[in-house]
């Protein structure tokens, strides 16, 4: 049941991170996924794991590492924010 949460969660995160960006209508729901747990990870590696958590993973430190991995991910294939 707890990875269930966590691939939740990390979709969660994916999509906020999409949203923040504006580079996410183009992601599906598993790159959101993705996104979301390797930006968490990212995120939790630099920043720390202070804040709240939610299903082992600190929600603040995790969407700014998801927002970084979008950004470096879109310039890197090119994709331009929706408008």
């Amino acid at each position: 049941m707890h990875w269930l949460w966590v691939l939740i969660v990390g979709g969660v995160i994916g999509l906020i991170a999409g949203a923040v960006t504006r580079r996410g209508g183009s992601m599906g729901v598993i790159s959101n996924i993705i996104a979301g747990l390797v930006g968490s990870a990212l995120g939790e590696a630099i920043l720390g794991s202070w804040g709240p958590q939610v299903a082992g993973m600190a929600v603040v430190p995790s969407i700014i590492g998801a927002v970084i991995l979008v950004l470096i991910v879109s310039l890197i294939f090119g994709v331009r924010p929706e408008r």
